[in-house]
């Protein structure tokens, strides 16, 4: 079947979208997304229906799906939102008049040039792609979830430091969480070759880990192992499994980049241990916005420290910490410069103690920004990305809008897609606001407004948005907007915000203070 709408053909026999003279690239989710919408123009179609019908065998976010939206409206050029409306917290309605036909399939088949994709999934790379799912915990205790949770993500993060490597990063591996997806549809999904599964079982003092490497292909199994340990011998399973998959995928590697690439574990077990719990409720905090799991997590990660003092990652964790409560209205830490300060003190520390760490040098980034110090702080992101070119941290593409480069920003937060199918929210609102300093209003109100869609509380992007729709000059949804900053911040006044506005350059602050006022939020 063919759809016509538009200037636009949906051919679904090809699994492409065309107009006269070009074929339009969209990835295979957004393509069954547009196609579900148009197969139902002028009907209400709902989040949960598109999920079934897209995702029928994954367990997904909203946020995917709104993701999906924001490529498929980018596609069709609707940035106004006239073809594909979003009904508020119930769905989508496709409101362009559809016309079909039946299609020749030979016809079509040799009219359509290939799509450049693998298995029909999308293709990240050239070189070995893999994605890594959550390991399993296999202990019978929910409470050691962290655990598991923690091993996988730090295979991740050293997998990731090979340049040789396109490693999909962690928030996107994570939507498979407590599933027992088919490999082959998570290689179609994500755009890799390979898929590494495994579990983790803790009994007391021992642990075994399993694993294994799977062909996404063809669903054939490279590689297993499993391996019986005391758990302070934990890090050095890390580092056997690591470079048996390596080896595998990269085998040029030679043993000494292997060496260099490896993260510097903590002294002693138990330090590692409080972190991933100090790890794992900072998370807690900023997801539930309960500022009594951020201090928590600030209790487990001093924990931390005080047994191995030169832990570089509890140190950026930690900075982490006092960042959040210094720039979000949570408490009467809010704005204190006390706490911005010992969010230096220990960024600056993890960079010193492990001058190889990405997370180290993007965290101390992040506090060098709201200092002001945006040289500095862009060096530090150029550093994480020469350390490791997977890292997809979207802090960096707020740094370089704040530091007055708005189209760099916005090339780096779309080029990270690449690494992270399924984006966090956060990234969509730095991109809004990237299109905002561009003065593209219309392209930087869809994400933001999904941004704010999935996260309700979180400020910063509803105060954005309301400038985009104020310097698009529809005042009543910037007013609507203004609305949202007033009920998670009652106080808010622009002057009071100018402090975590951090704009480089004073016209980038008069231009979105301008957008902020027309959207009728006051002044002091």
């Amino acid at each position: 079947m063919i759809f016509q709408f538009g200037d636009y053909t949906l051919d679904i026999a090809q699994g492409c979208l065309r107009t006269a003279d070009r074929e339009v690239d969209l990835r295979p989710k957004s393509f069954e997304v547009l196609r579900c919408l148009v197969e139902s123009a002028g009907r209400l179609v709902t989040k949960d229906e598109l999920i079934k019908a897209v995702w029928p065998n994954v367990i997904v976010t909203d946020e995917s799906l709104a993701r999906c939206i924001s490529e498929v409206r980018q596609a069709i050029a609707d940035s106004n939102q006239k073809i594909i409306k979003t009904v508020p917290r119930r769905g989508y309605r496709f409101s362009s008049a559809v016309s079909r036909h039946p299609e020749n399939a030979e016809t079509v088949a040799a009219a359509s040039p290939a799509t450049g994709t693998e298995e029909g999934g999308p293709r990240i790379a050239d070189r070995p792609s893999i994605a890594v799912l959550p390991f399993s915990n296999l202990s019978g205790d929910p409470q050691q979830e962290y655990f598991s949770d923690g091993i996988t993500e730090d295979i991740i993060t050293e997998l990731s430091r090979f340049s040789e490597l396109a490693v999909i990063a962690r928030n996107s591996t994570f939507q498979y969480k407590g599933k027992t997806p088919d490999v082959r549809d998570v290689g179609r999904q994500l755009g890799v070759r390979y898929v590494l599964e495994g579990s983790i079982r803790r009994i007391g003092d021992r642990i075994r880990i399993s694993a294994q490497l799977i062909d996404a292909a063809s669903g054939a199994h490279r590689w297993a192992e499993r391996y019986d340990r005391e758990v302070s011998d934990v890090f050095a399973v890390q580092d056997e499994v690591t470079r048996a998959i390596v080896t595998l995928l990269a085998g040029y590697l030679n043993m000494a980049e292997a060496e260099r690439a490896l993260l510097k574990p903590p002294a002693a077990w138990e330090a590692y241990d409080y972190y991933l719990g100090g790890a794992r409720a900072y998370s807690l905090g900023v997801t539930e916005r309960a500022v009594a799991s951020i201090y928590e997590a600030r209790r487990l990660l001093e924990k931390s420290l005080s047994i191995d003092p030169n832990y570089a990652r509890a140190h950026a964790m930690l900075a982490r910490t006092y960042a959040h409560t210094y720039l979000e209205p949570r408490d009467s830490d809010y704005l204190i410069p006390a706490g911005l300060v010992r969010a230096h003190e220990f960024a600056r520390k993890a960079v010193q103690l492990d001058g190889g760490l990405p997370e180290a040098h993007a965290q101390f980034g992040w506090v060098l920004l709201f200092q002001r110090q945006h040289e500095a702080a862009i060096l530090e992101y150029e550093r994480t990305m020469s350390l490791n070119p997977n890292f997809t941290e979207a802090g960096f593409g707020l740094c370089l809008t704040f530091a007055g480069e708005p189209e760099r920003g916005r090339d780096l937060l779309q080029a990270n897609l690449r690494l992270d199918p399924f984006q966090n929210a956060s990234r969509l609102g730095y991109l809004g606001h990237a299109h905002y300093m561009l003065n593209r209003y219309p392209e930087a109100i869809p994400p933001l407004r999904e941004c704010a869609w999935l996260m309700p509380n979180f400020r910063i992007v509803h105060l954005w948005l309301a400038a985009a729709y104020a310097q698009a000059g529809q005042l009543a949804e910037a007013r609507a907007a203004a609305d949202d900053v007033r009920r998670i911040e009652p106080g808010f006044t622009i002057d009071r915000w100018k402090v975590t506005g951090v704009y480089k350059n004073q016209k980038d602050a008069e231009h979105l203070f301008d957008g902020l006022r027309k959207a009728g939020l006051p002044q002091n």
